[in-house]
């Protein structure tokens, strides 16, 4: 698929080709640490299907923009599920629509995380197939913080990945990790140096889009029946989180984050 085909399909998202048979997706909301809007929030669900079922993609680089990965979903959006039904099941049903899609992705995915990383920003850098982090990178999965239950993709991934233990640590606190820490206890595949991050993840990139891809695509399927058929903790983790979206805790926690003060729950 050309990138401009891309661009009529999903045009809130910064797609291009570095080099043949590479798509890079760039997070990019300038002024706002590349927050995924609700425009985008849809399309970042939408888009590994269409990757999937692209010929000419053979591996898939995602990067945010101007040394952020990305602060996650746009607060707006938070209140807008909080306030309206509709947007509220819409939004569920992306949410768990950008995790089982990244899954079935048959293509490989790289990551390149700096700088904030949360949210549903955070849900593509883990959920990539080599995620890449500098050590200025700041992981958080923020949703206690925000009144919720951790539920875009923290409870399939997060024991998997680093063990149950620093799993509950990181989530129930919503302690921050940096990109050295990530690497030390498993979150992340690699810790790079910032000045070498983008290159050495489209470097990995270049080596997967160039290797056997009926052998590569099957490795990863295989690899993510772990995750898969962890649906049913996935799918509750998220439940409850929407469950807490009708409660008063989440409008606190956007308001102390507002106002750059601690959250005062009752």
């Amino acid at each position: 698929m050309a990138p401009d085909a891309y661009e009529t399909e999903f045009p809130s998202l910064d797609l291009d080709r570095p080099e043949d048979g590479i798509l890079r997706l760039t997070l990019r909301a300038p002024g706002r640490l590349n927050a995924v809007s609700e425009a985008q929030h849809g399309e970042l669900a939408r888009v590994w299907q269409a990757i999937g079922q692209d010929e000419e993609t053979r591996a898939v680089l995602v990067r945010g923009a101007d040394g952020a990965f990305s602060s996650g979903g746009d607060l707006d959006l938070v209140l807008a599920i909080a306030d309206d039904a509709g947007t509220r099941s819409r939004v569920f049903h992306e949410a768990r629509d950008l995790v089982y899609n990244m899954l079935a992705c048959p293509t490989p995915i790289v990551s390149a995380i700096t700088g904030p990383a949360v949210g549903a920003g955070l849900v593509i850098g883990l959920l990539a197939d080599v995620s890449l982090a500098s050590p200025n990178a700041r992981i958080v999965d923020g949703h206690t913080k925000l009144g919720v239950a951790a539920g875009d993709h923290a409870a399939i991934v997060w024991p998997l990945l680093c063990g149950m233990a620093k799993a509950k640590y990181h989530l129930l606190l919503c302690e921050e990790v940096d990109g050295a820490e990530a690497e030390r206890i498993g979150l992340v595949s690699l810790c790079v140096p910032e000045e070498e991050l983008e290159e050495r993840a489209l470097e990995i990139a270049r080596r997967l889009a160039s290797g056997p891809r009926s052998a590569i695509e099957h490795t990863k399927l295989a690899l993510n029946e772990w995750l898969v058929r962890a649906g049913p903790i996935f799918d509750a983790s998220l439940e409850l989180e929407f469950l807490d979206m009708t409660g008063p805790d989440v409008r606190e926690g956007v308001a102390a984050i507002r106002e750059k003060r601690p959250p005062r729950f009752v």
